[in-house]
C-alpha cells in the first residue's frame, strides 16, 4: 500500500505538476519486457503514475513517513544483502539503503548485479567475489573491513551464503570479531517450501548435490530415510538424472514438488510422485532454476501381532525342530512385542513340549 503525504495546496502550477504523482491514484506496477531485466525472462518493473512517467527511487522512498520507520545508522561491518530471485519488486527498502551506503559491494557477477544497481540508481562500486576468487579476495576485504568500511555482499539472486559465495567470508569475519549483519529478503527454497503443500514444520535444505556419483548416492540415501521434507536445488539439465536416482532410493510413490522460475513470469509448481515426475520430464527438459522438494519418509505404524499370530509363528518354529528358547528368540527379533511376553505365551501354549525339547 502506498502511503501518501498530505501536502498544502500550492498555487504554483509547476510545483503542482512536479508533485502530482503524490496526489494521483495509487501507483501501479507495470511490467514491460526489456534488456535491463535481471534475467532474460524477468520483466523490467518500473514505478509509474497514471501518466506512465517513471518515478525516481528517491521520490518513492521519500513518500514513506520517516517517523514510521526506525532506521538506525549503518555502521561498519559486513552486510549480507538478499536480492530478488527474479522479480525486482522483491527488493526491500533496507537492502536499497545498505547498498547505497556501502563503500563497496561484493558481487558474484558484476555485470549481472550492475543491472540491478542501475535500475535503482545505485552508484556504489562493485568488486567481483565468486567461488573462483573468494579465497584470494578474503584478505583484501578483511583489510577494508578493519579500516572501518561498510562492505555489502550480494549474490546473483537470493541470500548470500546459501548455496552461494559468502559462507567462508562470514566465518572469517566472526573469527575476527567483525560485525556480520544479515539483510533478509528473497530465498528460493523458503519461497518454494511455503507454497509446496508439503510439511513445513521440519525440513532439511540440501541444496546442490555432489557431482561425484558415489558422494551423491550417499547423500541421497541419508535424505531417503529422513522423515522431514527434503529440499534440493537441481540444474535443469540434471533433472532427469535426479528423478532417476531419487525414484530408485526414495521409492516411486514418494510425493514431490518441482518449483520452477519462482517469482518470474513463467513461475510453475508441478506436484505429483517421483514416479510420475520421472515419466513427465523424461521427454523434455524444463528451463530455468529448479527447487525440488520431496516429502519425508512416511512413519509406518506397524500393529503388533495378535496372540494367535504369535502362537502360530511359535508353533511353526517348534514343529521345524527349534526348541522353546530359540523359537521365542526368533519371534521376538521379528516383532515389536517384548521377549518376556512371548516367552510367557510360549510356556502357556507349548510348555510341556518346549520343556521336553529343551531337556534334549
Amino acid at each position: 500500500m502506498l502511503l501518501i503525504r498530505r501536502l498544502p495546496l500550492m498555487a504554483n502550477s509547476a510545483a503542482t505538476t512536479a508533485l502530482s504523482w503524490r496526489c494521483s491514484p495509487p501507483v501501479s506496477f507495470i511490467s514491460t519486457p526489456t534488456e535491463l531485466s535481471l534475467h532474460p525472462k524477468l520483466p523490467y518493473l518500473s514505478l509509474c503514475s497514471t501518466s506512465h512517467s517513471q518515478t525516481p527511487l528517491e521520490d518513492f522512498s521519500d513518500s514513506i513517513p520517516q517517523q514510521s520507520t526506525k532506521r538506525g545508522p549503518i555502521t561498519p561491518g559486513l552486510y549480507l544483502v538478499a536480492t530478488p530471485i527474479g522479480n525486482l519488486e522483491d527488493i526491500t527498502l533496507r537492502a536499497l539503503r545498505v547498498l547505497k551506503s556501502a563503500n563497496v559491494i561484493l558481487s558474484e557477477d558484476t555485470r549481472h548485479s550492475g543491472k540491478l544497481l542501475q535500475h535503482y540508481s545505485i552508484k556504489t562500486p562493485l568488486l567481483s567475489y565468486h567461488k573462483f576468487n573468494e579465497s584470494q579476495r578474503e584478505q583484501t576485504v578483511l583489510k577494508r573491513l578493519k579500516q572501518g568500511e561498510i562492505v555489502a555482499l550480494i549474490s546473483d539472486a537470493g541470500t548470500p551464503g546459501i548455496s552461494d559465495p559468502g559462507m567462508e567470508l562470514a566465518k572469517l569475519c566472526v573469527d575476527e570479531s567483525i560485525p556480520v549483519v544479515p539483510i533478509p529478503g528473497p530465498s528460493a527454497f523458503v519461497a518454494a517450501l511455503s507454497a509446496s503443500g508439503l510439511a513445513t514444520d521440519e525440513f532439511s535444505f540440501v541444496g546442490f548435490l555432489p557431482k561425484h556419483a558415489g558422494s551423491r548416492k550417499e547423500r541421497l540415501m541419508l535424505s531417503a530415510n529422513e522423515m522431514k521434507t527434503q529440499i534440493f536445488y537441481v540444474p535443469p539439465h540434471k533433472l532427469c538424472q535426479f528423478l532417476e536416482e531419487t525414484s530408485s532410493l526414495f521409492g516411486t510413490s514418494r510425493r514431490c514438488v518441482i518449483a520452477r522460475e519462482i517469482t518470474k513470469i513463467h513461475e510453475e509448481f508441478w506436484r505429483g510422485t517421483l514416479g510420475e515426475a520421472k515419466e513427465a520430464f523424461s521427454t523434455h527438459q524444463p528451463k530455468g532454476e529448479i527447487t525440488l522438494l520431496v516429502e519425508g519418509k512416511p512413519i509406518c505404524m506397524v500393529e503388533p501381532p495378535s496372540e494367535d499370530q504369535l502362537e502360530n509363528h511359535l508353533g511353526e518354529l517348534i514343529s521345524n525342530g527349534h526348541n522353546l528358547s530359540t523359537a521365542v528368540k526368533l519371534v521376538a527379533e521379528g516383532t515389536s512385542v517384548r521377549r518376556k511376553t512371548i516367552y510367557s505365551l510360549a510356556l502357556r501354549k507349548f510348555g510341556k513340549l518346549g520343556a521336553e525339547d529343551d531337556s534334549n
